[in-house]
């Protein structure tokens, strides 16, 4: 059988995580646009884009155009033709095609599954707002983003594209922090050139303090779990690793943030450097006692994922909902350009101000969906674990 085809870059969280799912796996991938030449770029990215435009990159198991937005990268193929998106969505996919030799990236237990899609989804987007934080304001300094970035495009690019990029991109991402929910105190100084300062918005708080704070909250709360057992569920590699793991080791390339996240927590630190050196795709071939369980070490996490991810997803659904009402259709990063489908909230006793996304509509109907579905008992094993869990009745 030929080989995945994976279009993305490592400096992405998204496909460290789904390379991670793939060696989980037992696939056999090749990154493009890295590990491809010219030609083969060249062809799969026309595919691709040709593709997106006809809305025929599918994600598994069905595409919602009223809500799902593509993203920059991943995208999984298996014949450089035919493409699907959503790092979640491909894990299911390759739970649904799995040898009997390897355990299944989803719980099959129906509470074990529920934190499993919970810890993945947090990760996925309030996780990106961390990392994506602590790389353009806490690495701001040191990172050198945009010549890794030229050197995976290095074949498919002209000769000069590769420079440009390195330049542009790393521009490029700090004009983002805003849309990725930092936003700079007034007045600030960085250190760095104008264009390479984290912006402020007018009448937007600042959320430097809530995500600096937010983002060693979530270590520590890694560090008491992975202090005790091999991965976030017990002894087996989950969906829920690979998600906390494709978002905290986009800092382990971001020198500042790496030393810090080094001394926070070490444990942690070790155990991205492990799943980075696919120590986990050998899981299969161990024997653990107890693959799978819930322990109260899991407690801090979870409940720093419901006092800022649950809590933001809430307040993203009925700002959405209002919006709709009023006849807005503009959302995601459109309308933040536009000043369109803005929002005032709290978390953790801090506001904000942030626009409407309606991919993360979809993400928090299928976790109170996924709620729903479970059974009373199986809602009390989440409650022993999880303060809070009115919050998936809204």
């Amino acid at each position: 059988m030929a080989d995945d085809i994976l279009w993305g870059v490592e400096l992405s969280c998204f496909t460290l995580k789904l390379q991670a799912c793939l060696q989980h796996a037992g696939r056999s991938y090749r990154r493009l646009p890295d590990q491809g030449g010219y030609i083969e770029n060249a062809r799969t990215l026309l595919s691709l884009e040709y593709a997106k435009q006809r809305k025929k990159v599918t994600r598994y198991p069905s595409f919602n155009g009223a809500l799902d937005e593509y993203p920059a990268v991943p995208f999984l193929s298996h014949d450089g033709k035919h493409f699907q998106y959503d790092s979640s969505a491909i894990a299911e996919w390759l739970d649904s095609r799995r040898s009997h030799t390897h355990s299944a990236l989803f719980p099959e237990k129906p509470a074990l599954r529920f934190i499993a899609q919970l810890i993945d989804e947090a990760f996925d987007e309030f996780g990106l707002y961390l990392v994506h934080h602590m790389r353009w304001i806490g690495s701001a300094k040191s990172n050198q983003m945009g010549k890794l970035l030229a050197k995976e495009f290095r074949h498919a690019l002209p000769p000069v594209g590769p420079w440009c990029l390195s330049k542009s991109f790393p521009r490029r991402q700090v004009r983002r922090c805003p849309y990725l929910f930092s936003i700079a105190p007034a007045n600030y100084k960085s250190g760095m050139r104008k264009s390479l300062t984290p912006p402020s918005r007018k009448g937007f708080p600042e959320t430097h303090t809530l995500l600096n704070q937010s983002w060693k909250h979530y270590l520590n709360g890694m560090e008491t779990i992975l202090s005790k057992q091999a991965y976030l569920l017990g002894d087996q590699f989950t969906i829920a690793d690979a998600s906390a793991y494709g978002q905290l080791a986009m800092n382990l390339v971001d020198p500042e943030a790496a030393e810090k996240m080094q001394v926070l927590a070490p444990e942690t630190f070790a155990w991205l450097n492990r799943i980075y050196n696919k120590d986990h795709q050998n899981i299969n071939t161990r024997q653990p006692t107890t693959p799978l369980f819930l322990s109260n070490d899991i407690k801090p996490l979870l409940n720093t994922i419901m006092s800022t991810f649950s809590a933001l997803m809430v307040q993203n659904a009925q700002a959405y909902t209002l919006a709709k009402n009023n006849g807005e259709r503009i959302f995601n990063e459109a309308a933040f350009n536009q000043g369109k489908a803005l929002y005032d909230g709290k978390l953790c006793g801090y506001p904000f101000r942030s626009v409407v996304k309606t991919f993360q509509v979809r993400v928090w109907k299928e976790i109170c969906a996924a709620w729903r579905a479970l059974k009373e008992s199986e809602k009390n094993e989440v409650r022993n674990v999880i303060d809070l869990c009115e919050l998936f009745e809204t």
